[in-house]
């Protein structure tokens, strides 16, 4: 995969169902699927805190090899 950050909003990632949005670390696999990559902040708050979490492709690389909507590629 490669490592870019995202030049404008992508809608939905797979993994966490995060939106993508514009200045996010992403990964880009051959596929051209794109994922969280790094680390990601989620858009919430919890008890007044932004939760950091590792990169969703990082954590999916971790167990699997294959892009997640892509398994047979």
């Amino acid at each position: 995969f490669s490592e870019d950050v995202l030049s404008k909003d992508a809608g939905e990632c797979a993994i966490c169902l995060e939106e993508l949005q514009q200045g996010d670390t992403i990964a880009r696999l051959p596929c051209l699927c794109i994922y969280h990559k790094g680390q990601v902040f989620l858009r919430m708050h919890i008890e007044a805190q932004t939760v950091a979490f590792i990169g969703c492709i990082d954590e999916w690389f971790e167990v699997n090899r294959s892009c997640p909507e892509h398994p047979s590629d």
